[in-house]
C-alpha cells in the first residue's frame, strides 16, 4: 500500500490528493493519512491548518487508520528511530519504508507499491495526465454570497483574467528570505503585458490577501479587486480564479490550483519561475515538468 500524509493549506492538500489518485489510477492501493491535523504541534501553531480539503462535495478521500501507518512504517512509525534506522535513512533513502521528498519531481516513485510518502508534489508532471478528471472530482460547494456567483457570471461573459498577490505570511522574517523577492512589480507587469498582448479587451480579476495592497499596485478600469471571500470562505477565491479564462499566478500553490481547474482549453498560465529562492530555474527541464505553462523571471522575462 502506498499512504500520503496530508498536510498543509488547500492547495497542498490538494496536490496530496491529486498524487493520491495518480497512483489509483495506475491501480496502486493508495491511501491518505489525515493524522497531520490532529497532532499537538498543529493545533497549538499559530495559524494552525484544517483538512480543507473536506469542504469539497464528493472528494474520494480513502484514509489509512493508524494501524495501517505503523504498519507500513515499522520502527520508523517511532519519533525517535535508532542509530542504525538512522544510518540506514541516511545512506540508502530509497529503500526505507517512509520517503521524504527532496527534489521537484521523483519519478520512481510510481515503480513502488508499498511506502509512506511525505511531501507537498506541486510538479505538474506527476498529475498531468489526471487534470480533466480531478476538475469533473473538485467541486465547491455552492456558494452563499451573491457576490461569487455575480462574479463567475462576468467572468464567463468576458476575457477574463485572475491575477493572484500573496503577501501575508509571506512578508513574515521566517518566509520573505524563502519566498521574497520572486513574484516582482516586474514579473506582474510582464504578465499583464503578454496578455494585453494576446487579449486587448482582458479584464483582469486580482486576488489578494493584502486588498490596500493591490488597489494601489492595480489602478485603471481593467482591473477589479476580488476582496470579499474571508476566512471559512478564502477558498470561494480559488474556484473564482478557475473561471477566468487565463491565470496569472503568485509562487503559491492556491493560485496554481486555480489554473490548474480552470477547465478552458485555450488558457493562459503564467507563473514564476522559480517557487522558492533555494530553486534555480533550468528552463528546459521547467518547461518539461511544467508543460503548458508560461515561466517568467522576478525580473520579468519570459522564458
Amino acid at each position: 500500500m502506498i499512504i500520503i500524509r496530508v498536510m498543509g493549506g488547500l492547495g497542498n492538500q490538494l496536490q496530496q490528493y491529486a498524487l493520491c489518485r495518480k497512483f489509483q489510477s495506475l491501480g496502486v492501493e493508495t491511501k491518505l493519512d489525515l493524522s497531520w491535523f490532529s497532532r499537538r504541534s498543529q493545533q497549538s501553531a499559530a495559524a494552525p491548518r484544517k483538512l480543507a480539503l473536506a469542504d469539497f462535495e464528493g472528494l474520494s478521500l480513502e484514509t489509512a487508520s493508524e494501524e495501517e501507518v505503523r504498519a507500513l512504517l515499522g520502527r520508523a512509525y517511532e519519533e525517535k528511530a535508532g542509530l542504525a534506522e538512522k544510518m540506514k535513512k541516511r545512506l540508502a533513502p530509497e529503500k526505507m519504508p517512509l520517503f521524504e521528498e527532496s527534489e521537484m519531481y521523483h519519478p520512481q516513485i510510481f515503480s513502488w507499491r508499498e511506502r509512506y510518502l511525505v511531501g507537498y508534489w506541486a510538479c505538474e508532471a506527476y498529475y498531468a495526465d489526471i487534470l480533466d478528471r480531478l476538475r469533473e472530482e473538485i467541486r465547491f460547494p455552492e456558494s452563499g454570497d451573491a457576490r461569487n456567483r455575480e462574479a463567475m457570471a462576468e467572468m464567463s461573459a468576458q476575457p477574463s483574467v485572475s491575477i493572484h498577490v500573496r503577501r501575508g505570511d509571506y512578508l513574515d522574517a521566517a518566509n520573505v528570505s524563502m519566498f521574497g523577492g520572486i513574484c516582482t512589480e516586474a514579473y506582474y507587469d510582464a504578465c499583464v503585458k503578454l496578455i494585453k498582448e494576446k487579449c486587448p479587451d482582458a479584464v483582469f480579476y486580482v486576488f489578494s490577501d493584502d486588498a490596500d495592497y493591490v488597489r494601489a499596485h492595480f489602478k485603471g478600469g481593467e482591473f477589479h479587486i476580488v476582496d470579499w471571500n474571508r476566512e471559512e470562505n478564502s477558498f470561494y477565491d480559488m474556484q473564482l480564479m478557475s473561471c477566468c479564462q487565463h491565470n496569472i499566478c503568485a509562487n503559491s500553490t492556491f493560485s496554481f490550483w486555480g489554473a490548474r481547474l480552470n477547465g478552458n482549453p485555450e488558457k493562459i498560465m503564467l507563473r514564476p519561475s522559480i517557487h522558492k529562492n533555494t530553486q534555480t530555474c533550468v528552463p528546459e527541464e521547467m518547461q518539461k515538468l511544467w508543460a503548458g505553462w508560461t515561466l517568467v523571471t522576478p525580473q520579468g522575462t519570459l522564458i
